[in-house]
């Protein structure tokens, strides 16, 4: 993944990373804390009945430069433009979401990197419960400890990675998927059907997420929600605090609704 406009310096600057450009784990995972901290998961060019562009000079120009966020594609497409000019190894997963309650298709995007010997899963782009470090593919059945939020990946009787999130005491399903490869260009159909679809979320709803080192801030529709140490606050907005809400608490101050 490169776009002739990205470079790592302005990608630092962006997330407000200083330490060491390595190939390495530790690298990986602060890469990926300091790109949730900073960039926001959003949809507010499909709100806007925009087809979001997947070309990779599109995403850094709008991620880098304009200061957006973007949904999966856009922030895990960004992360890919990181590794590859740190000379990361890397595949795109295509997966399948699982909290619906119909079977869905493969919309989702993430990463699987490969550092140190090991396949981490990598994922800046799934909203409310989103991981928020690389996951060792190999750390199977195995409760792991994120900040306040708790994931495990097992394998379903398919043979499938599932990713599980603990919610509310219980394991809830987040998506599946597999190793087999796809390309930049496999996730075209995906992002349209995101784009316009009246059945998809991103259609009917405005979602912004920004992850913070103690929780997360969440706007669905017209409803704020901050999460603290997995302690929950909801708040529901004017009209007119939606656009103020967006500037103070996920930096989105050029978007017009």
């Amino acid at each position: 993944m490169q776009a002739s406009n990205f470079d790592l310096p302005s990608y630092f600057r962006r997330i407000d990373y200083t330490g060491n450009a390595a190939s390495d784990t530790t690298t990986l995972r602060a890469l990926m804390r300091h790109q949730l901290f900073s960039v926001p998961f959003e949809n507010l060019d499909v709100q806007a009945a925009k087809i979001v562009s997947l070309e990779p000079e599109h995403i850094a120009d709008k991620l880098l430069r304009r200061g957006r966020g973007g949904y999966c594609y856009e922030v895990n497409g960004l992360f890919a433009m990181a590794l590859e000019a740190l000379g990361i190894r890397y595949q795109f997963v295509a997966a399948r979401p699982m909290f619906y309650a119909a079977r869905r298709p493969r919309t989702h995007m993430a990463l699987v990197a490969e550092v140190d010997g090991r396949r981490w899963l990598c994922d800046l782009g799934f909203g409310s419960y989103g991981i928020r470090a690389p996951i060792d593919l190999d750390a199977l059945d195995t409760d792991i400890v994120q900040d306040a939020d708790i994931f495990r990946l097992t394998r379903d009787a398919r043979g499938e990675y599932l990713l599980q999130a603990k919610v509310e005491g219980a394991w809830t399903n987040q998506y599946g998927f597999d190793l087999s490869p796809q390309e930049w260009i496999d996730f075209v159909p995906a992002n349209y059907l995101n784009s316009t679809h009246p059945d998809a979320i991103f259609v009917q709803k405005l979602v912004v997420v920004l992850h913070r080192p103690d929780g997360r801030l969440i706007l669905v529709g017209d409803t704020l929600k901050t999460v603290t140490q997995g302690c929950v606050e909801k708040r529901q907005l004017a009209e007119h605090e939606v656009a103020q809400v967006l500037a103070e608490c996920f930096g989105l101050t050029a978007v017009a609704l």
